[in-house]
């Protein structure tokens, strides 16, 4: 069974490297001429990084980043702590892995290396323009034409393959919002000789200040040597330009008021990008016979929960357990191999199933991520002044968690066996038997 997944980003990394495992041929083609990631840090929660351990990954990920010790959150005009969240060994004892911090490209590196030495061919400068259902295939620029058993689509917000599935062009919406993202080296801050930027940069921490329709996100990523700068406020980008180049005097006078030790880890950002947060409506079909979508190209979030690269890995995790199961299936009861059609139904029917298991687990980390965005940017006042309250006893844990329903609600989320998962799911259907299959 060969796979031919459109986009080497993230989430079709961890499809390539999944479908390999499974023993699956596997054809990754990306657009770009370098297949380098773009972006800064990034965070793997415990759910991101079960599925990352077993893939094979966890040991390399922890080579390239750092685990968080704490979450702080702080008040947006004097940095105020409103609560610091024990993460480390709590997390490690509640979920069963770590939550970590590391800079994108290291994590692209990281998947990327192991599709390889896994057998994955990875094809760059390689431009998907139309998907041939029948085939299935994929049409490149310039006329080529890649076959596989199964196609995957994950090729990101603005998804072409998303568009061919559907049969019509879908428009990301526009949320309002837009982000600042910057990187520092270690030395750029030392400069600054301020005794409460040290005290950040000692910390395997993330750090957020939260504000009246802003908040801020800073950490460090490789181990300690640079350091990644989120910035979020309101959009003032022209409707449809996805990502240019910012002006650092707006940027810096957007945050005129706040905390001095953000702002002046602000002056050290020489020039950065504004990139438009976008999302979708939920989608009514991820599949269309044996093509599928996932990651962003299906489910994108708002970056307010840590969760966008987590359920795009766990959706390639998911496509390539379920083929492989089939895999598995087929060649136990039918040595000498199903007819095309059948395959192509069986294809069919387990990608299915792999939106069916997916489906409603993406779908409420969506949502959480826009409530947080709503918490996160309440202005001052009433509803303020009870979230600091509410926030000052939450915890990530059981153990840390004195309102407990903060912690049981974070645990639907991190806590997830997405492999029994699978395996419930595919047990549920039953290939037909050679005998009864067409063809």
């Amino acid at each position: 069974m060969k796979t031919a997944i459109v986009g080497a980003g993230l989430g079709g990394l961890a499809c390539a490297i999944a479908c390999r495992r499974e023993d699956l041929a596997v054809v990754v083609l990306e657009r770009s001429p370098d297949g380098c990631e773009i972006g800064a840090g990034i965070q793997i929660p415990p759910n991101g990084a079960r599925i990352l351990k077993e893939l094979g990954l966890l040991h390399k990920l922890l080579e390239a980043g750092s685990v968080v010790q704490h979450v702080d959150f702080r008040r947006y005009d004097d940095g105020h702590l409103l609560r610091s969240m024990p993460f480390g060994d709590d997390i490690v004892e509640e979920f069963g892995v770590p939550w970590i911090i590391i800079h994108r490209q290291d994590l692209h590196r990281v998947l990327l290396d192991e599709a390889t030495r896994l057998g994955a061919e990875v094809r760059l400068n390689a431009e998907v323009t139309d998907v041939v259902f029948e085939g299935p295939e994929v049409l490149l620029a310039g006329g080529e034409r890649v076959a596989g058993d199964v196609i995957i689509g994950a090729d990101g917000l603005y998804s072409r393959v998303r568009d061919l599935v559907l049969g019509s062009p879908t428009v990301p919406q526009e949320t309002g919002d837009l982000a600042y993202r910057a990187t520092f080296k270690k030395e750029q801050l030392e400069a600054l000789n301020d005794p409460k930027v040290e005290e950040l940069c000692r910390k395997s921490a993330v750090t957020s200040w939260l504000g009246p329709g802003k908040h801020s996100i800073f950490y460090p990523v490789r181990g300690g040597e640079e350091f990644n700068l989120v910035l979020l406020r309101p959009d003032n980008l022209e409707k449809g330009a996805r990502r240019v180049e910012g002006d650092v005097a707006e940027m810096r006078e957007s945050y005129a008021g706040w905390d001095e030790t953000l702002r002046k880890l602000i002056s050290c950002v020489p020039s950065v990008n504004k990139w438009k947060l976008a999302h979708l409506p939920e989608l009514p079909t991820w599949t269309k016979g044996t093509v599928a979508l996932l990651g962003d190209a299906c489910h994108p979030t708002l970056p307010y929960q840590a969760q966008g690269a987590a359920m795009a890995v766990e959706d390639g995790f998911a496509v390539g357990k379920l083929l492989g199961l089939l895999n598995e299936k087929n060649s136990r009861s039918d040595p000498a191999m199903p007819s095309q059609e059948a395959t192509r139904q069986d294809i069919a029917a387990v990608l299915g199933i792999y939106e069916q298991v997916r489906k409603g687990r993406t779908a409420r980390s969506v949502r959480a991520a826009i409530a947080n965005r709503w918490i996160f940017h309440i202005p001052d006042g009433i509803l303020q002044r009870l979230r600091d309250f509410v926030l000052g006893s939450a915890g990530m844990t059981r153990k840390s968690d004195w309102t407990w329903l903060f912690s049981w609600r974070m645990k639907q989320t991190l806590y997830h066996d997405l492999p029994a998962d699978c395996q419930r799911a595919f047990e549920a259907y039953s290939p037909r038997p050679a005998e009864n299959r067409p063809g």
